[in-house]
């Protein structure tokens, strides 16, 4: 697969060649022609050249014809991944996209196997807070620089059945944060539930796992906890991974996807 790492590199021109022989000093790429009639060369530049516009000193075509077809649709071109999505559904071996600021770029020969993917496990009702802020970080492009893709695992913990849930944020009719279970009652919690239960009500309760980091089997993972000691890198049932707050922001979301990134790749070279 050819994808170039930043639009920069890419230039466009209605014609093949301008008139010296010369293109913008950082094109490694030309998109030349029409919508309907479009080649995409790789050039190198003289090397040794000076100014902007440096001669072009080898010209090779890596799609032409039928093979290119331009994406109809203005998109986030900073979402690496899903561009490579789109492309692999043209059913064509090169696939030039354009930009909401008009800069374009291409994806020759899609291929989704280059991207790492990231298993990421939460839970709802409610929003699955983690899984929403990855993709809403994906839609502007803030991972497109790691090469990666998310593998979402959300637990539905209705399917629990349990009397009693955690929260009333969820929206369910007896919760721990406002209900006192009945012994023998199965209650729907984490490891601070059982702490809740054991030192605000005591008696014998059964109760139902549900704690994201519980549902680990795959890595490297990033998951959500609301206990802070279980937070940063670590290794979780003999898996690889980070964990983030209940109530991370965005951004420390951002930068814990970025570290697992960088250890995962840095042990696994």
């Amino acid at each position: 697969m050819i994808f170039p790492d930043a639009c920069k590199v890419v230039g466009v021109a209605e014609s093949r060649l301008c008139e010296k022989r010369r293109v913008y000093f950082l094109t490694r790429y030309l998109i030349v022609g029409s919508r309907d009639q479009t080649e995409v060369l790789e050039v190198g530049s003289d090397p040794n050249g000076s100014g902007m516009m440096r001669e072009i000193l080898t010209s090779d075509v890596l799609a032409e014809g039928d093979d290119v077809f331009w994406y109809p649709d203005k998109v986030q071109i900073h979402d690496r991944a899903a561009l490579v999505r789109l492309a692999c559904t043209t059913g064509k071996r090169c696939t030039i996209f354009t930009g909401h600021d008009e800069h374009v770029t291409f994806v020759l020969d899609p291929d989704m196997g280059v991207f790492l993917k990231v298993h990421l496990y939460d839970i709802v009702p409610p929003l699955p807070s983690l899984s929403a802020a990855i993709t809403n970080l994906e839609s502007v492009g803030l991972f497109g620089h790691l090469s990666i893709v998310f593998d979402h695992h959300i637990r539905d913990i209705q399917d629990t059945r349990a009397d009693i849930y955690p929260c009333r944020a969820a929206g369910f009719l007896r919760t721990l944060d406002r209900d006192q279970p009945s012994p023998g009652e199965r209650v729907a919690g984490c490891a601070t539930g059982a702490q809740l239960l054991d030192e605000c009500y005591g008696g014998s309760y059964q109760r139902e796992e549900i704690c994201p980091l519980a549902a680990v089997g795959d890595e490297p993972f990033i998951a959500r906890c609301c206990r802070t000691e279980r937070g940063g890198l670590s290794e979780f049932s003999g898996k690889f991974g980070v964990v983030v707050h209940w109530g991370a922001t965005p951004y420390e979301t951002l930068d814990a996807v970025h570290r697992l990134v960088m250890a995962w790749r840095e042990s696994h070279p």
